[in-house]
């Protein structure tokens, strides 16, 4: 199940390209069979560190709906293959399962699809629709359906309708909240912003259809002019719920995984035909995280570290999984547009030898992967989350796109 590293390999290129090879080749089916559910539908949501599911736990629509995409994103690159396609099909059956009469989706059933009862579980998150949003345009390239056409616009409209704040056009963090600018409601995220930024620009890739890159404009307007820290170039996680800056670290946190995702983006709308000025806010975002993102020594140096401050100090120098693929995608566009940072390697090079690392340290010796490291190297959380397959899926796929190391073979 696990790749051992060839002795005396250090050329990160061959190093990064045997790891795609055995992703695509051996990780990819195994994975599959553990995390699928034969009984309940769709994915496990967890693995533990032995590569074990537990039947009863909860579904969320954010792990169901990102297996659908990248099942489907899968397909796709692999040229319909039937089994990839038969898989992303049955997450379609249990997606569809965490609907509201509404068109949005709630955040949580039990293990077999049912309703768990919570309150709390029945809430439509903004953050899981962009999911929705993602999956559903994906999976409709792949089988394209005039329902599944329905099913997305119907989706964009209950965002808009029950999702949005009418005050400000920010998204809500949920469809419960009533006074979203009230001082014990929940502060205002930039997440789901970018990740319905990502689900608009990749339904205009599916579908061609201007309307999708007109709402990605939007959305990502909205969102810089109230996330964007024009001082540091930097993208800020939270605001209080009167927009208003957190107090203390908190208003100071940065993550540098979504510097590199918000520049990843940024970059991709202007290839798709969009302001080409982005490039330059994709530029500063990308030198924000090139300069204070990265662990400079250490078992994990060139990892990107979990938070930094705004100033560039290291607020947790922990490594969760997730960030190490968004700096692979931003490094794999860097490569691709020709730009690196200053006294930076190429940025080919850097991808290699962060996803060379990545499979080292998070993978090497596990059934699946470990979710968090600290500083030495050594899982803090241990598990396996379903939900970052749509991570590595897309850090492996850019790579690819990039030339850097092989992609998924076509049937």
């Amino acid at each position: 199940m696990t790749m051992q590293r060839k002795p005396g390999d250090t050329d990160a290129l061959q190093e990064a390209g045997a790891w795609a090879r055995w992703f695509w080749d051996e990780f990819l089916v195994s994975w599959l069979g553990m995390a699928g559910d034969a009984e309940g539908g769709g994915v496990f949501e967890t693995l533990d560190a032995d590569g074990r599911a537990d039947p009863r736990a909860e579904k969320t629509a954010l792990t169901q709906a990102r297996t659908l995409f990248s099942l489907s994103h899968l397909a796709l690159l692999a040229g319909g293959d039937h089994a990839l396609t038969a898989a992303a099909k049955r997450q379609l059956a249990m997606l569809r399962r965490f609907r509201k009469p509404t068109g949005l989706y709630r955040r949580a059933v039990a293990g077999d699809g049912a309703a768990t009862g919570r309150p709390a579980d029945e809430l439509a998150r903004s953050y899981d629709q962009s999911f929705v949003l993602l999956g559903l345009a994906t999976w409709n390239r792949l089988c394209p359906s005039a329902a599944v056409e329905e099913e997305c616009e119907t989706c964009w409209r209950a965002i808009e309708a029950g999702l949005t704040d009418p005050a400000t056009g920010l998204l809500l963090e949920h469809d419960g909240l009533a006074d979203p600018a009230a001082p014990d409601a929940p502060p205002r995220a930039q997440n789901p912003h970018m990740h319905l930024y990502e689900a608009c620009l990749q339904a205009h890739e599916m579908t061609g259809n201007p309307v999708w890159t007109a709402r990605a404009a939007r959305l990502r307007d909205l969102a810089l002019r109230h996330f964007l820290d024009e001082d540091s170039g930097s993208i800020v996680e939270f605001l209080a719920p009167d927009l208003s800056p957190l107090p203390g670290m908190a208003g100071l946190r940065r993550e540098p995984g979504h510097q590199c995702e918000w520049a990843w983006l940024l970059s991709r709308e202007a290839d798709f035909g969009g302001d080409a000025g982005l490039r330059a806010v994709a530029a500063r975002l990308a030198d924000f995280a090139l300069a204070h993102g990265f662990a400079q020594d250490g078992v994990l140096a060139g990892a990107a570290f979990d938070a930094v401050s705004a100033h560039g100090g290291v607020v947790e120098d922990s490594f969760l999984l997730w960030p190490q693929t968004e700096a692979i995608k931003m490094f794999a566009t860097l490569h691709m547009t020709g730009r690196t940072g200053a006294s930076q390697p190429a940025a080919g090079d850097r991808a290699a030898a962060l996803l060379a690392l990545m499979f080292r340290r998070w993978f090497d010796g596990r059934p699946v992967w470990a979710s968090r490291l600290d500083a030495g190297g050594r899982a803090i959380w241990p598990q396996g989350l379903t939900r970052l397959f749509y991570h590595l899926v897309l850090a492996l796929t850019e790579g690819a796109r990039a030339g850097l190391w092989p992609g998924i073979a076509r049937g």
